[in-house]
């Protein structure tokens, strides 16, 4: 699992665009309306959306790695990693399997959530042995307190109380990751307003997704513009 964990970290941003590609799978529906299949989809990708946001404004961790290699400067035990070891790969995973949902094809679900729990489980195991070798029993004694996926909420008052979230960080890191899954999600529905031409009111409702997206646009691409300019900066 480390071999196959040290792969996937190394290839993940050439393979992972590839999976969108599994929303497409048909199958078995899992809503007679595919709309409330979306809006399901949404709200489970959102939860991951706010795991992600509250990992990053409590305690950021550079996931780049190094010459596409695993890497740490240094053990991060604060924030949201006070409650579970890989928030952030949580919060990944809630995205999927919302996308999955909103696909509202049974097929995808169950090819899609198993292989991506596959694939950040692999690149947990590598990440761990490479933590376990650099730090050694400070990280031994990390992992037998906090758990690896579900998180312990008995520490979440500590966190709340004693440390400071970063907005500003948030919004000058995390930016980007809402706009990429709401746009799948927005071309999701619009296919499944094309697909289903029983549904009533399919017009008005396509218009209003537009509507909202090219708001989103904006929003998103003022920021990029703000932060390329460096009118705003993470603090």
């Amino acid at each position: 699992m480390v071999r196959i964990g040290n792969f996937l970290f190394r290839y993940r941003n050439r393979l992972f665009p590839f999976a969108i590609l599994f929303v497409l799978l048909p199958g078995r529906d899992l809503f007679v309306n595919p709309l409330h299949a979306v809006a399901t989809g949404f709200g489970i990708a959102l939860l991951g959306q706010v795991v992600r946001g509250a990992t990053i404004g409590y305690e950021y961790v550079i996931r780049g790695g190094r010459n596409k290699q695993v890497y740490a400067e240094g053990l991060v035990t604060e924030g949201v990693y006070r409650l579970c070891r890989n928030p952030m790969y949580v919060g990944n995973l809630l995205i999927v399997s919302g996308l999955t949902v909103a696909s509202n094809s049974l097929a995808c679900v169950l090819v899609s959530v198993p292989l991506f729990a596959f694939v950040y489980v692999a690149i947990v195991a590598a990440e761990e042995a490479f933590l376990r070798a650099k730090f050694g029993a400070v990280y031994d004694q990390y992992a037998a307190a906090v758990p690896r996926w579900l998180p312990r909420l008995s520490a979440l008052g500590v966190t709340l109380r004693e440390e400071q979230f970063h907005w500003m960080r948030v919004l000058v890191k995390e930016f980007a990751t809402p706009f990429g899954w709401i746009t799948v999600l927005m071309v999701m529905s619009l296919l499944h307003l094309a697909t289903h031409q029983e549904m009533d009111g399919r017009q008005d409702t396509a218009r209003s997704l537009v509507i909202g997206y090219a708001v989103l646009a904006v929003v998103y691409l003022s920021i990029r513009h703000l932060k390329l300019s460096r009118r705003i900066v993470a603090d």
